[in-house]
This record gives C-alpha cells, structure tokens and sequence, in this order.
C-alpha cells in the first residue's frame, strides 16, 4: 500500500486556461486559438478579454468546440461603472465566476486602499451574487503584502470582505514574488479561494512587493522557484475548484505542453 500511495498524482485532473496566456494569438484569430487550445487537450477557459467579440459569439465558439467559460475577469472600472454589462455578459458566456486582477493604486499599497477595496469587493460581490447568482473574485498581484499588524493587507482584505460574496483567485506566483508562501496562504484560509493561477517564476529572479516582473520571468511549472507539490496538495484541501494556466512569457507555445506533461507526472 505504501509504494502505491507514493506513487499518486497530486494533479489528476486536466488544467483550464487563462485567455491571457494566449493574448497575442486570440488578438489576431479567436477561433483558430481555441482550436490550438482544445488540441492541447484544454476545455475550460478563464477570458480576461472578449477579444472583439460579443460574449454569445464567444460562447457560441466555446459550445462548437466542447468548451466553456468558467470564469470571466475584468477591470475595476467595469465594476464601479456597468456591472449590469459585467454581469450580463459573464452569464452568457456560461461563468460562474467574476474576477478582478488589480486594484488601481499610485505607490505603496496602503490601509486606506485596503479600507475602500473591502468596501467596493463587498458592493461588488452582493451585487453580482443577488442579481445574476455569480460569485465574486479578486486574484492578488503581490502589492497588498504589505505588512500590516501581525500579517498582511491581503490577510486584512480576506478577514474583512464578507465570504458570502467575495472570494479569490489566488496567482501563486503573485503570491510567492512579495514573500509569501502560497501553500501557507491557502492552508490558512482554506474556504476562501475558489480559483487558481498556475505559473512559476524563474530561478534567481527576487521578488519585491511592485506586483511587477517581466514577462520573460514566469517560466515552464517545475522550472522555476516555486513549491508546486506542496501548492497542491493545499490546494486540494481547500475549495479551490478551477486551476488556470497562466503563462505571460513569449515562449508560451513552447512552456505550456512542459507545464501540462509536468502536472500530469506529478506525483
């Protein structure tokens, strides 16, 4: 028995894909890219962007193919000025799910930001969970680390947003860049995050709380710095149900068949 539970995945299912990944190719010919990804063996999609289309003539691409939407992420203005749209079109492309990446911020991240955040992540949340049933999201990107009382920001974000309507995504890179630890994070607060962005950053490269590194930094999973046996395994303890791929670098086409072969292998 004990070889046999040695030898188990720790990933057994097939990741989702964030949009983003393929940002440059989806920007010149949507159907041809969900074609590349499906081929990758990919069916659940995260888009950040509708890439020129209208959300039914994405879904309508996605439903030729077998595949879906399961989360739609887009920028704070769209939630403090059309949410309806938001709302709207995250239905129609069938998601379950709206994120938000980044909280717009001159400089240091501070507690103030972090006061208003709440308030606007609960506004947001009660809004998009009682009128269209969509469950709320904020992916971090590594500036609310700042240190405060005897944690963070982020630690202060996710005690004082209402869990009925807000939870995150959490981009394990975003993560581990301003010094935290993911797995740590989900251990912590294993109800609160219900998504996930897989990717790895280069060895060498030190992290600082910008929320900022470039694209040539996230590397092939298992490549780089991060502990992505022990992420998962956290992971699974917790309510996170979506894994994305996320992979900004320009090698992308060569780095996601690694990163996938790698999560399959993992054991």
């Amino acid at each position: 028995m004990g070889l046999v539970q040695a030898q188990k995945k720790i990933f057994p299912q097939t990741p989702g894909m964030v949009s983003y990944t393929y940002r440059n190719s989806f920007s010149k010919n949507v159907p041809a890219t969900l074609d590349t990804i499906k081929a990758l063996g990919i069916t659940d999609m995260e888009f950040s962007n509708l890439f020129g289309k209208t959300a039914a003539d994405l879904r309508k691409l996605l439903d030729e193919r077998g595949m879906k939407c399961s989360s739609f992420g887009v920028g704070y203005p769209d939630l403090q000025n059309k949410l309806a749209e938001v709302g709207n079109n995250a239905k129609t492309l069938g998601a379950s799910f709206v994120r938000v990446a980044w909280v717009p911020h001159q400089g240091a991240f501070t507690l103030d930001m972090a006061k208003k955040t709440v308030a606007d992540f609960n506004s947001f949340g009660k809004q998009l969970k009682d009128q269209f049933g969509l469950t709320f999201c904020y992916h971090n990107h590594g500036y609310e680390f700042e240190k405060y009382e005897d944690g963070t920001l982020m630690d202060y974000i996710i005690q004082n947003t209402d869990p009925k309507y807000v939870s995150f995504e959490i981009d394990i890179l975003w993560t581990f860049f301003p010094g935290a630890d993911p797995a740590a994070l989900i251990k912590k607060y294993p109800k609160r995050f219900k998504l996930m962005h897989l990717k790895d950053l280069r060895k060498g490269v030190a992290g600082n709380l910008s929320g900022g590194t470039p694209v040539e930094n996230d590397v092939a999973l298992g490549t780089g710095q991060l502990d992505l046996a022990g992420i998962l395994k956290a992971a699974k303890k917790s309510s996170i149900e979506h894994y994305y791929i996320e992979d900004e670098s320009p090698s992308y086409a060569r780095q996601v068949p690694q990163t996938i072969a790698y999560l399959k292998d993992l054991k």
